[in-house]
């Protein structure tokens, strides 16, 4: 998570969505830069509203401007698989040895296993009551976002290449894809109601 005092614009990392790359970009004109755990880098709408938020409109008087990221969903499960595929993920994360097909029918159990277990965009995006993301861009369009942060901090943005999952296959089956689309019906609607 970023947080442009000055600019009242606040950056929300979704998960595998180039956040690594957007800080490392910017992180030198944030106020506030969260990068570990976790669990803080990749703080949720939920909680930046209930907690961050009031917080930093409290101090500066003012409204703030909140920005993420939203990767198409079926891309974005192939990008966590692909990331743990990688040979230091820890073995009950691990998707080595399995099949696209295997992980993404894993995530779409109410019970996942650990190597499934990586949240929804959905959940991380929408607020649980009351406003959301004020401005939500598509990942696939990530030139819009960079234009849109080169108005607001006023300076040019080249983002490198960081944490990249590895190259791998993650083709579905039909009887899967459509599984997907069912069970992770919020994620599209959500993906389809932003611009292209």
């Amino acid at each position: 998570m970023l947080v442009f005092f000055e600019q009242r614009l606040a950056f929300l990392a979704t998960p595998k969505t180039g956040s690594t790359a957007i800080a490392a970009a910017l992180e030198s004109l944030a106020a506030v830069s969260i990068q570990r755990p976790p669990l803080l880098k990749h703080t949720t709408v939920h909680r930046y509203r209930r907690f961050i938020g009031p917080y930093l409109e409290a101090a500066s008087k003012d409204t703030f401007t909140l920005v993420a990221l939203m990767r198409e969903p079926t891309d974005w499960l192939g990008s966590w698989y692909r990331f743990r595929q990688r040979e230091e993920t820890e073995p009950g994360k691990s998707t080595r040895g399995m099949t696209f097909d295997d992980f993404v029918r894993a995530w779409c159990r109410d019970d996942r296993p650990d190597f499934a277990d990586v949240g929804s965009q959905a959940r991380f995006l929408r607020p649980r009551q009351g406003q959301g993301v004020d401005r939500l861009f598509r990942y696939e369009e990530i030139g819009t976002f960079v234009h849109f942060l080169e108005e607001r901090l006023d300076c040019e943005i080249i983002l490198p290449r960081l944490n990249v999952s590895p190259p791998g296959a993650t083709e579905l089956s039909a009887e899967t894809a459509a599984l997907l689309r069912d069970f992770a019906a919020e994620d599209f609607a959500l993906y389809r109601s932003l611009s292209p």
